[in-house]
């Protein structure tokens, strides 16, 4: 049976887009949304011409990023992503406003950090031997390692030999293109382009299109945007996990420097960098991408039957209807007739004392059930302790729609008895599992619960959350009549070419 939790008034989902998502779409769909989506984002905030004599602000602390699904973006709430959040946190923490300069490529990025124009670079940068010549890393926050991409189906290269007469595309001065250059002197043949021009949506685009053969791309990248491009997956890892880090310039602010060394001590120490990972990241594990392609192509072939009814009846019990939409794929994939082998009904799975007690009179009409579904949500919501806030509010809420109120709370009591936060859903969802162990369940007043189900139970409707209010954002934008061929340089169009022959 579905969670079954809603907010007292329209939920704040703001934190919930932790991520960028673009399902797959034909072809032609394709490569309009990923350019409408470049277009729309980078024009929320650009940062300033290469001339600018833009002095700094004693006040101000100016942070140079990239739009990407793990750095920053603009929602309908306004700015998001990991590297914006870090950066916020890390401006109160001294005391001065962020500003936030939002470069089109690397190239730009590192241009605006060497003329002094920005304080630091935070964009998800790998700290790479080259670059720590020139510049000064902040501790390390994150790993990732460098993978080749390929799409499923065609061959897969186990090793650099696989790459040998392929089609590779990266982005100019990335780490992508240092590692291949490294690797250049032992294997001479290896070759590859760099563009200025494609950002990573449109070079995945490419590969999920075969226009190229391969790519190169940090791991934690790909995890965010694999559900979205289910054909594409790893062919091997180019390296070992290498560390992410903020740069600045090596002759810079000393005193900043030393600030940024203790504000990560700090976050690390508190769990709020913990937090910030798991919020931003933390569901990506647990959609594989099998379901990644089910959801895509239910959105496209399904959702529009009930698009409509879910809006209308997300208008009248006051909720965000992406979260409504979430909610009933996950019980029941939009169908209103499901059932399941233990008696739960209809479009949001209700079982028969939770029909009577909403009011629902049959339980597999579309309507009564999305409304008795989303009363029971916002009663379960309003039991959750008003100090908590959103957005964990609403993930114990979705967990207390699966597995029931009083499981939630023995969770919760778990927590605090192993010393964990239990008003944060991080250390809730880590004991949650617990609740299966004869040791444990044992000792709590509502005994065995299958605690894995929520946890999975809430990152997927995050999931799918995301994914629609993407969809949400960008399918008004008019396409323009660009193709995603525009972008494949002609030597590797040439390249293409003879591989069809």
């Amino acid at each position: 049976m579905l969670g079954r939790n809603t907010a007292d008034s329209e939920t704040d989902l703001s934190q919930w887009k932790g991520n960028i998502h673009i399902p797959r779409y034909s072809s032609q769909r394709l490569s309009w949304l990923f350019l409408s989506v470049l277009l729309s984002i980078s024009a929320c905030t650009e940062a300033p011409p290469e001339n600018s004599q833009q002095t700094r602000s004693a006040d101000t602390l100016r942070v140079v990023t990239l739009i990407s699904p793990t750095t920053y973006y603009q929602t309908d709430y306004g700015p998001s992503g990991f590297e914006y959040e870090l950066a916020m946190d890390f401006s109160k923490s001294i005391g001065l406003k962020l500003e936030i300069q939002a470069a089109k490529t690397i190239n730009d990025l590192f241009k605006l950090l060497d003329s002094g124009q920005a304080d630091i670079a935070a964009a998800s940068l790998t700290g790479t031997a080259q670059r720590q010549e020139h510049y000064k890393f902040s501790p390390p926050y994150l790993e990732t390692a460098e993978v080749v991409l390929y799409k499923s189906g065609s061959r897969r290269p186990r090793n650099i030999e696989g790459l040998r007469d392929k089609s590779i595309l990266v982005r100019k001065r990335t780490s992508h293109a240092q590692t291949l250059s490294r690797l250049k002197k032992e294997h001479p043949w290896l070759s590859w382009t760099e563009t200025n021009e494609a950002e990573t949506f449109e070079i995945l685009g490419m590969l999920d299109e075969e226009l190229i053969d391969f790519t190169v791309m940090d791991s934690h990248d790909y995890e965010i945007n694999k559900a979205y491009f289910p054909q594409l997956t790893i062919a091997f890892r180019l390296n070992e996990p290498q560390p992410l880090v903020w740069m600045q310039l090596k002759d810079g602010n000393k005193t900043l420097e030393k600030k940024v060394d203790i504000f990560f001590d700090e976050i690390r120490k508190n769990g709020r960098l913990e937090e910030l990972t798991e919020r931003h990241f933390g569901h990506t594990t647990h959609i594989d991408r099998i379901g990644a392609f089910t959801f895509a192509r239910n959105v496209e072939r399904k959702f529009p039957e009930y698009e409509e009814l879910i809006k209308q009846v997300a208008k009248e019990e006051n909720i965000d209807w992406r979260l409504l939409a979430a909610i009933s794929y996950q019980e029941s994939h939009w169908n209103p007739t499901a059932t399941s082998p233990t008696g739960v009904r209809g479009m949001m799975m209700l079982t028969q004392a939770t029909a009577r007690e909403m009011g629902v009179e049959n339980r597999i009409d579309a309507r009564q059930s999305l409304s008795g579904g989303t009363r029971y949500y916002h009663k379960i919501k309003r039991r959750i302790p008003s100090r908590i806030k959103d957005p964990d509010r609403s993930w114990f809420a979705l967990a207390a729609y699966n597995v029931g109120m009083g499981h939630m709370e023995d969770a919760r009591v778990l927590t605090q008895r192993q010393g964990g936060n239990p008003d944060k859903w991080l250390d809730v969802m880590q004991r949650l599992p617990l609740l299966q162990k004869p040791e444990v369940y044992s000792k709590l007043r509502h005994g065995y619960a299958r605690g894995n189900e929520p946890v999975v139970y809430v990152q997927r409707i995050r999931h799918y959350y995301n994914v629609l209010a993407w969809e949400e954002k960008i399918k008004n934008t008019k396409p323009p009549p660009t193709q995603l061929a525009r972008f494949v340089p002609e030597k590797l169009t040439k390249v293409n070419r003879l591989h069809a022959l």
